[in-house]
């Protein structure tokens, strides 16, 4: 695991089935008499694995016997990646407006269930999504006994999911996460109790879609990755049931951002791809370079730098052709500022610090308070290895200052935590040694 403050999936293992170290030592110890594999587990071996230490052959193959998977279940992914840390239902559903339904009522019923932010399914897992996602199959189901759902309903939650969506931009997603999950929460007792028209129905899944994801971004924002992949595998199954899939290749490149957190770089380009080829042709140019431009950073962390200078083109061209009012609801917040931090970001990757800092100074100007927190580090981070100590600080505190008023988001605390890493060789400066302290006193994401 590559990320410090993510718990090991056995934690995650182990405290959802309510066993302490010592229990599920003994545990392991009591199975594997029964397999005839003789163990010494105890709770300081608990204890190492989940720090890194892999167990032995023998040890993994009580572990899933224990837990009820198959030798071939272990010997399909490395340690720890064939561990049972999703919930199942969200991947096997079926891929119909009734298996919809089913995930969103048990992401309902587990809430915030994985506090610590674990990214629990691998590239090759999500790729595999993307396939289902094309190939499934878009009926309605039969309306339900229950109340009528109105339009005028459905409405009021769609303006709803707007103004969360706004207020996001705003604050960060740590603080209303709790609000999106109880919209969802409010329109999957719609669907799976209401009475409503074919109509109502579609816009129902609709607007579903874009609460799931909204709450997916918003986990993600808060630090909660495997949490904020259920949310999106919601969303990518009720942008078909709603048959809008323009929105499911949306959905599809932001899965991407997740993955390539990993690093699985290469996973990140299938399902970018996936979502160009599968986008409807009718998609919005602005729609359509919103993917390029994923597709451009995408392929820029898979070292593939040329052709993710054909992708920031194209995505550049294909902004340049919009016509005003011409981007989608869930779109209106795209524009100049996510171009040039994108370019910023490549640039900074490709090694010219100096390009990098003209793209972010102007997506910072035109960000909004979230965006320009997150894009305070990588700033930062651009003017530093252009040697300009002074001008880095002075773009990290603008991102400081924020977290420590209006926002709360761990992906901009983690930002400014790389950036802090970077100055080391300037330890002794009275400013930096003022940043480290302030940067030490943010509140926690909680």
């Amino acid at each position: 695991m590559s990320d410090p403050l993510a718990p090991h999936p056995l934690t995650y293992v182990r405290e959802r089935n309510g066993w302490g170290k010592a229990d599920l030592a003994r545990r392991m110890c009591e199975r594997g008499a029964e397999m005839g594999v003789p163990l010494a587990t105890n709770r300081t071996t608990i204890w190492k694995w989940e720090r890194g230490q892999m167990p032995d052959a023998d040890a993994q193959r009580v572990l899933a016997d224990l837990l009820g998977m198959s030798e071939t279940d272990v010997r399909g992914a490395p340690w720890p990646q064939w561990l049972p840390v999703w919930e199942s239902t969200t991947l096997l559903e079926p891929w119909t407006p009734a298996g919809t339904v089913k995930v969103f009522a048990d992401l309902v019923r587990s809430g915030h269930m994985d506090r610590r932010g674990f990214l629990s399914i691998t590239g090759a897992g999500l790729t595999g999504v993307a396939a289902n996602w094309v190939a499934a199959p878009q009926a309605f189901a039969t309306a339900l006994d229950g109340d009528r759902v109105t339009t005028e309903m459905v409405a009021t939650i769609e303006q709803r999911v707007k103004t969360l969506r706004t207020l996001d931009d705003q604050m960060g997603g740590a603080f209303l996460l709790d609000q999106a999950a109880g919209d969802l929460a409010l329109i999957t007792g719609l669907l799976d109790h209401g009475r409503y028209t074919p109509t109502v129905e579609r816009r129902l899944y609709g607007v579903a879609a874009q609460a799931s994801c909204l709450a997916g971004w918003m986990a993600y924002d808060k630090g909660l990755r495997s949490l904020g992949q259920r949310y999106l595998v919601g969303a990518l199954r009720s942008a078909r049931s709603a048959g809008d899939d323009g929105f499911g290749a949306f959905v599809l490149a932001e899965m991407g951002v997740h993955v390539s957190d990993t690093g699985d770089t290469a996973a990140r380009v299938k399902l970018i791809d996936t979502a160009i080829d599968n986008a409807p042709t009718n998609l919005p140019p602005a729609a359509v370079s919103y993917l390029f431009l994923h597709q451009a950073e995408a392929l820029s962390r898979d070292a593939q730098g040329v052709a993710a200078g054909r992708a920031l083109d194209r995505a550049y061209s294909l902004w340049a052709a919009h016509q005003a009012g011409d981007r989608p609801e869930w779109l209106g917040w795209y524009g100049e500022a996510q171009l040039k931090s994108t370019e910023g970001k490549i640039m900074l990757r490709a090694g010219h610090p100096e390009r990098a800092t003209s793209a972010l100074v102007a997506a910072m100007e035109q960000a909004a308070p979230r965006d320009r927190a997150v894009r305070s580090g990588r700033l930062a981070t651009a003017r530093l290895a252009a040697r300009d100590l002074d001008g880095a600080l002075d773009a990290a505190n603008v991102g400081l200052e924020l977290l420590e008023g209006r926002v709360r988001s761990d992906r901009a605390r983690v930002q400014l935590t790389k950036f802090s890493e970077r100055l080391a060789p300037y330890s002794s400066v009275p400013d930096v040694r003022e940043f480290h302290d302030r940067l030490r006193a943010l509140p926690v994401v909680a």
